[in-house]
């Protein structure tokens, strides 16, 4: 890439003015590349800020397709590009912000079988990702890499931070071991996320992206940043690299990538085909009431979500207060949950036949395939 041309210049003459960043600084950014996991929340702002940065080579992997819910907080996203690969519009929008970088876009779902191959060309990689079994796998393979990992999650009104796997510091296995039971942890589809959330915590992920590639400044490895959007507060946890850790300790049992949804417990397209016995379809859910057939549905959503759609006569009793209600739902009884994509009410009738319920099943897509499928009246969200 080589010295700076008089256009770059002038472009970055705001980071070469200043004190300890200077020429070498901006250098160092054209010098350099970064990775990113994900072209949605997270990795919208974070891919802005770095190709302004002039960063010179970026990559980014993503294999969805921009949906209008995205464009609440997916700010690299817009109208015109609804139904479009995310790699498409991201790349053009950042190539729109600045010529003298270089875009890559791999259309592909990261895997134990292409993700050290990705991670090798790129200094840093930055994970953005909103599951436990690509955060697991983005931490191996910078390990087994020896990349450093600048990690950010975001939840409702709160955002996590850290840098993983920089300069001997720890890794993400060595702040937690173990993933949570599956469905513990609802995602931001279930659970929500403020707008500007993401904004916050990707520009600040961007930050330790530019400090790690500059040598600037103080990276946050050994700590965990977490920020409160209500309350606009930061609080910060001292993290010790485990020297036990599987993957990163002195004396490491894992040298290779595993399977991570087998390790998150996630279950495989055979297993979730064999759970059919307690799903029932929109359509077949239709039929049944079109029928008059006796069983009582129950919506495990908040308040609010019922507020803005609901489907008729259904009971609503919130995930969290269905152990309460239990003494007032007859076992005997013929039951369909729902909640608002299938997540929700998969734990709750998880959760009813580990107290006896024979006879209950989840509604598969819950209320937002049935108002696509069966009621188009109703909003979907």
């Amino acid at each position: 890439m080589g010295k700076l041309s008089p256009d770059e210049l002038r472009r970055y003459n705001r980071h070469i003015i200043l004190p300890d960043f200077g020429l070498e600084g901006q250098e160092k950014l054209k010098e350099s590349s970064v990775l990113l996991i994900g072209a949605g929340g997270l990795g919208s702002p974070a891919a802005l800020y770095l190709a302004a940065a002039g960063v010179g080579r970026i990559g980014i992997v993503d294999f969805d397709v921009v949906d209008e819910s995205n464009l609440q907080r997916q700010i690299i996203h817009g109208q015109s590009t609804i139904g479009k690969l995310k790699l498409e519009s991201a790349r053009a929008r950042l190539e729109d912000i600045n010529r003298h970088i270089k875009v890559e876009t791999y259309e592909v779902p990261l895997t134990s079988e292409n993700a050290l191959e990705l991670f090798e060309g790129y200094d840093v990689i930055a994970d953005g990702t909103d599951n436990f079994p690509t955060r697991y796998l983005v931490n191996d393979a910078c390990v087994l890499a020896g990349k450093p990992n600048v990690y950010a999650s975001i939840f409702r009104f709160e955002g996590q931070l850290s840098v993983f796997h920089y300069q001997g510091g720890p890794c993400y296995r060595c702040l937690y071991s173990e993933p949570p039971p599956p469905g513990l942890v609802p995602s931001c589809a279930e659970g929500g996320v403020l707008g500007v959330l993401p904004g916050v915590v990707g520009s600040m992920q961007a930050n330790e992206v530019i400090k790690v590639l500059t040598g600037i400044g103080e990276v946050a490895a050994g700590r965990l940043i977490m920020y409160d959007a209500l309350r606009m507060k930061f609080r910060e946890l001292k993290l010790r690299r485990n020297p036990d850790c599987v993957i990163c300790g002195d004396h490491p049992t894992q040298k290779e990538l595993i399977d991570y949804q087998l390790f998150c417990g996630v279950p495989t397209q055979e297993e979730s085909v064999g759970q059919n016995e307690y799903e029932i379809s929109v359509q077949e859910l239709k039929a049944r009431m079109d029928r008059g057939d006796d069983f009582v549905l129950i919506d495990v959503r908040e308040p609010f979500e019922h507020e803005i759609s609901n489907i008729e006569k259904a009971r609503l009793i919130p995930l969290s207060e269905l152990e309460d209600h239990l003494s007032e739902l007859d076992q005997d009884a013929d039951y369909v949950i729902h909640c608002k994509s299938g997540g929700r009410s998969a734990r709750a009738v998880d959760f009813l036949r580990a107290q006896g319920f024979e006879n209950v099943k989840n509604l598969v897509g819950g209320i937002n395939a049935w108002a696509q499928e069966v009621d188009t009246s109703l909003p979907t969200y």
